[in-house]
């Protein structure tokens, strides 16, 4: 059974750093595009970011482009997304996801097949 777990979530001041990391069981990323949406309390799921299932490739939300990386470890079979100057908007459950889709960059939640569990972010004023 397929499973990807995040971790890395937690209570952060404005302008601070976290970094969220998503590991699968039962999968090898080759060949799938990942990436990660989140999810604020009383909001819709929306996409962040996304990374080819080469790397090569890699598209970010307008809301946090300049401020968040995702990138991926293809020897340790991980994602992360390294957010910086988080704002108390980027409070959200944060998901890990992946998609057999190559191209185009997938972006829909109904694109991707495996879904982790979800991650707490809080950022305080």
């Amino acid at each position: 059974q397929v499973q990807l777990v995040e971790s890395g979530g937690g209570l952060v001041q404005a302008g601070g750093s976290l970094r969220l990391d998503c590991a699968p069981s039962g999968l090898t990323f080759g060949g799938y595009a990942t990436g990660w949406f989140r999810q604020a309390p009383g909001k819709e799921r929306d996409f962040v970011a996304v990374i080819s299932s080469g790397g090569g490739m890699t598209i970010y939300a307008d809301s946090v482009k300049g401020r968040f990386t995702i990138s991926r470890d293809y020897a340790k079979n991980t994602m992360s997304l390294q957010m910086n100057s988080l704002k108390p908007d980027d409070t959200a459950v944060y998901y890990c996801a992946a998609s057999r889709k190559s191209y185009p960059i997938p972006r829909a939640e109904n694109e991707f097949v495996h879904w982790g569990q979800g991650t707490q972010v809080t950022v305080s004023s």
